[in-house]
């Protein structure tokens, strides 16, 4: 609320209407390469992105046929950290997997 004065040597207070919008979201993407086990995607996005083996299947056939998948869909922080887990994940059993992320909409 902002106080507002009035010419009388009164206050008066009056409400601000405010449209407050959503954060933006990020879409996490995995993208293909040539070396990188199925199974380790697959396991990798249950592990990650709370998938279920199935879904988890479904995104990894998308990565391998199309060149890129969406795992998810979070606010810039979540992204960003989920992004950075995956990758360190990836480096440590030596595959060169690349997660990205990009703006949703």
């Amino acid at each position: 609320m902002a106080t507002k004065f009035d010419p009388d040597g009164g206050a008066q207070l009056q409400e601000r209407k405010e449209k407050l919008k959503p954060p933006p979201m990020y879409k996490v993407l995995l993208l293909n390469d040539d070396y990188t086990p199925m199974e380790f995607v697959v396991s990798t996005i249950q592990k990650f992105f709370n998938k279920s083996r199935e879904q988890a299947t479904q995104v990894m056939l998308k990565v391998h046929r199309q060149g890129v998948g969406v795992c998810g869909v979070y606010p810039k922080d979540v992204a960003t950290t989920k992004v950075d887990l995956v990758t360190e994940h990836a480096r440590a059993h030596q595959h060169p997997l690349q997660c990205t992320m990009e703006e949703d909409g």
